[in-house]
């Protein structure tokens, strides 16, 4: 009985989040980091990319933009970011099918402000398969699978235990 309520759950997240059944699906961030989009960016402490002899900085950069929720975070590329309110540490609880749903925001380097973003709250976290997840106000990040560049389709989503919510530069979650 518990599989099918999650089950159940899992479909209402995706069903609730998920693009038009008829439209193709953008390619998701990789749970594993080897497709996520940001990892090996190489960019300057203002953001900008690197030119020739300067020092670059390797990591997954974290800036802030205007949404519909006010100004929150998303990755380099413009993808959004999430924190998951069940999480009470910087540890992550997300994994398995939820990780599919809910790909972490990971990296190989230590996290780079952009914009609006505070260095002092980036952070990161060890998880269990051996990745390092980038964590913000110590909360662990996450993105949408089903979600494109610039796009905010599930701020406020109930999914796997707990609220998805996105993030301000102020490390807390934007309004619901």
């Amino acid at each position: 009985m518990r599989a099918i309520v999650i089950f159940t759950a899992c479909g209402l997240v995706l069903a609730g989040c998920g693009n038009d059944s008829s439209a193709e699906a953008p390619s998701a961030p990789s749970a594993a980091g080897s497709a996520q989009p940001s990892v090996t960016t190489r960019t300057t402490p203002s953001g900008t990319p690197s030119s020739p002899g300067s020092p670059t900085v390797s990591g997954t950069g974290i800036k802030s933009a205007s949404s519909d929720f006010g100004t929150i975070l998303f990755d380099a590329t413009g993808q959004a970011i999430y924190l998951f309110d069940k999480e009470r540490s910087a540890a992550s609880a997300c994994y398995g099918s939820c990780a599919q749903a809910w790909p972490p925001v990971v990296t190989t380097g230590r996290p780079v402000a952009v914009g609006g973003v505070k260095q002092s709250l980036l952070g990161t976290t060890k998880r269990t398969d051996g990745t390092t997840q980038v964590t913000y106000g110590g909360h662990p990040l996450y993105y949408y699978a089903h979600e494109g560049k610039n796009e905010v389709k599930c701020h406020n989503i109930e999914g796997f235990g707990g609220l998805w919510l996105v993030v301000t530069p102020s490390g807390d979650a934007a309004p619901v």
